[in-house]
């Protein structure tokens, strides 16, 4: 049974209007664990979907297949006895997707509006029949496509790999929105206060689903930059409605690779616990060295992905890794995998390797980004300094590690 509480949180996002013309049907999910197979979402995850009253009605998405029949219900309430005319459709995932052929069902007039490549997808999702069904009432959109509904005018932007190549973006003069697909989402539904604010996790959102495509949503900003944005209503995550310059800013940041913050951080692997405390110790000596902020990360036990969105925050990165079976401990190279196929990018990387005999994960690290350089990476720099451990820390390698902390800082 819904607790009291629950019902409140519900019923307040139902009811949240983005204006007197424009409502929001979209939907929260609890009962996920994993988004997209693989990303932890503890506080949920919301399914956005808009619907703009004038004398043509339009619904903006659809939402995943868990909430089809909340989300038709919901579209109905809004409407209040009147008919969509459209279904525009941004984004083909399917937690966006999935319930286009319930809406064509039950609302049998309405034309669906979206991409050319949209389209073809829904003929692969949905079989030849449902393409049959709807193949007069298609209205293929494209970069600079309008739809009139009255008083509201949506004006199309192509946004290819933000972050699949059909995604589409669309704008609202009159009351100045970007109907933004993926782009500004993130993790969390929307009935559920995150204590982190907005940035947090949507920075782990961004570096996880759209970090590799930054040339693309570099493009997509550049147009948005011609745009008087007052409002953004992405796909996931709350409607901003304020502050828009600073979301634009750190979007910029993100997709160019900067600096967000300035600082270095430290993923290390551990499996007696000596790479821990040399790692502990170069925090410590990063810190005397007046080093603004030091992130320490156990890669084989906090969450990858916050792993990774710290290691695109801060401008410096050190790896700490024990050599295993000759090369890089799992967790470490799954690490570095995961920045690699994300273009990791304008960074200064600095390794620490321990091995009871023989230490080798340095050497291995530096192959693994070196791969990465012919496959997306770009100025990368490396630490002459290294710090090699044979078990545990030596008066020798905290002298390295004195030498690495000045050269990371300079």
């Amino acid at each position: 049974m819904m607790k009291t509480e629950e019902k409140k949180m519900l019923e307040g996002n139902r009811s949240m209007k983005i204006s007197d013309a424009v409502k929001y049907v979209g939907t929260d999910d609890h009962d996920i664990d994993l988004f997209e197979g693989q990303f932890h979402v503890p506080l949920g995850m919301a399914y956005n979907s808009y619907v703009i009253l004038d004398d043509k009605v339009a619904v903006m998405d659809s939402v995943d297949a868990v909430a089809g029949d909340e989300w038709i219900s919901r579209i109905k309430e809004a409407l209040d006895g009147r008919e969509p005319d459209y279904l525009v459709v941004h984004h083909m995932e399917m937690d966006h997707s999935a319930c286009i052929r319930k809406f064509a069902e039950t609302f049998s007039k309405a034309v669906i509006v979206s991409s050319k490549m949209a389209f073809t997808m829904m003929k692969c999702y949905f079989g030849d029949d449902f393409a049959t069904a709807i193949a007069s009432r298609q209205l293929v959109v494209g970069e600079g496509s309008v739809l009139k509904l009255g008083k509201h005018t949506l004006s199309f932007i192509a946004a290819p790999n933000v972050h699949w190549p059909e995604v589409l973006m669309s704008y609202e003069a009159s009351e100045k929105i970007l109907f933004s697909a993926d782009a500004f989402g993130k993790f969390g539904a929307n009935d559920t206060e995150d204590p982190e604010g907005w940035t947090c996790e949507a920075r782990r959102y961004y570096f996880s689903i759209v970090g590799k495509f930054g040339v693309q949503v570099q493009a997509v900003l550049k147009k948005a930059s011609a745009l008087d944005i007052q409002k953004i209503c992405p796909l996931h995550g709350p409607v901003l409605d304020a502050d828009i310059a600073e979301y634009l800013r750190l979007y910029d940041i993100w997709s160019s690779y900067g600096t967000e913050s300035e600082g270095v951080m430290i993923a290390y692997t551990s499996v007696y616990g000596n790479t821990k405390k040399a790692a502990d110790k170069l925090a410590d000596i990063l810190k005397s060295h007046g080093c603004p902020k030091v992130v320490i990360a156990d890669l084989a036990r906090e969450d990858m992905y916050e792993n990774v969105e710290n290691a695109f925050r801060y401008g410096k990165l050190v790896l700490a890794s024990t050599t295993y079976n000759g090369g890089v401990f799992p967790a470490m190279r799954e690490f570095i995998g995961h920045l690699t196929e994300r273009n990791y990018q304008n960074r200064k990387i600095a390794f620490v390797e321990n091995g009871s005999w023989a230490p080798a994960a340095a050497k291995a690290m530096r192959a693994l980004f070196d791969k990465g350089l012919t496959e997306g990476c770009k100025n990368l720099s490396f630490a002459e300094n290294k710090v090699s451990i044979k078990i545990s820390m030596t008066d020798k390698n905290i002298s390295e590690m004195e030498a690495l902390a000045t050269e990371i800082l300079a």
